[in-house]
């Protein structure tokens, strides 16, 4: 970590785009770091990678309409730009980049950008529009930040996988890195929306790590994907927590996995709704010889 500096902060989309690129034509690796802010200790981690492999860092923060729905929580999702930025000044960043909802949405902007694949199952269903909302911005923030690498954190698997196949479908001159989830001391993926917890949420809200500990425990023994899916449920159920998916799928689809023959890289998710809080998580699951 570097010392302390005062981070630019700039607004306007051009003005980014124009930084970024004259970096670029000096020689100079610029690493990017889109956030809707509220940055914790994971954020910090992806900026910290960002600074060890590039010369230069960008964070965007900006809370995006587009991906909550009608009934999210984007009007109390939590704005601390002051707070961001103190976390960021000895990170290594050179500029923050906060733009308007105008900007990013200049009126009369009838473009999304919807993606297939990936995006259709579990939170394409239980949030429909959400990843068309997050593909736009993100399209829109690859424009106004053109970078040579994004970094973004893998508790948010399937939308790693979704701008992934945007990147690859368009075209876009970008390296997508993924970098692994932290957590709390008691394995809770780190995430803003842990804040809305109340203290009783907090404790019970562990069961999702030991859902996912519990799962590849089974896995790696030769569970069959039922009873490891199961193995996800059975501490959420026990603590009350209303499950919204828990599956073992692809890694790198999210599709079922085969029945039989070769089984590709599995990955276990589940997602959870404690009173107005929903949280998700994931675990990368080792390579067996049979499927269940």
């Amino acid at each position: 970590m570097t010392a302390a500096v005062t981070v630019a902060q700039i607004r306007e989309p051009a003005a980014m785009r124009a930084a970024v690129l004259e970096s670029r034509a000096a020689g100079r690796r610029v690493g990017f770091v889109p956030t809707m802010g509220a940055l914790h200790a994971g954020h910090a981690s992806l900026v910290e990678q960002a600074a060890l492999e590039c010369d230069d860092v960008v964070v965007s923060i900006f809370v995006n309409p587009s991906q909550f729905g009608p009934t999210e929580d984007f009007a109390r999702y939590p704005r601390t730009l002051a707070a961001d930025a103190a976390l960021l000044a000895p990170r290594g960043v050179r500029w923050i980049f906060v733009p308007e909802a105008a900007d990013m949405y200049p009126p009369g902007a009838a473009t999304r950008v919807v993606v297939d694949g990936p995006a259709r199952r579990f939170e394409g269903e239980i949030r429909p529009g959400h990843f068309a909302g997050v593909a736009t911005v993100v399209c829109r923030l690859f424009h106004c930040v053109p970078a040579d690498v994004a970094y973004f954190g893998a508790k948010d698997w399937q939308q790693t996988l979704v701008v992934k196949r945007m990147v690859h479908d368009l075209g876009l001159p970008i390296e997508i890195a993924v970098c692994p989830t932290v957590r709390e001391a008691d394995g809770l993926a780190m995430s803003s929306r842990n804040a809305y917890l109340a203290a009783e949420e907090r404790r019970r809200a562990v069961a999702l790590h030991e859902g996912l500990c519990a799962a590849e425990r089974l896995w790696q023994s030769g569970g069959a994907v039922a009873a490891v899916e199961q193995a996800i449920r059975d501490p959420l159920e026990t603590r009350g927590i209303a499950i919204d998916y828990a599956a073992v799928v692809a890694a790198d689809t999210l599709e079922p996995l085969p029945a039989a023959g070769a089984q590709p890289p599995a990955i276990a998710i589940v997602a959870g709704r404690l009173g107005g809080t929903r949280l998700i998580d994931n675990r990368l699951l080792p390579p067996r010889r049979r499927p269940g």
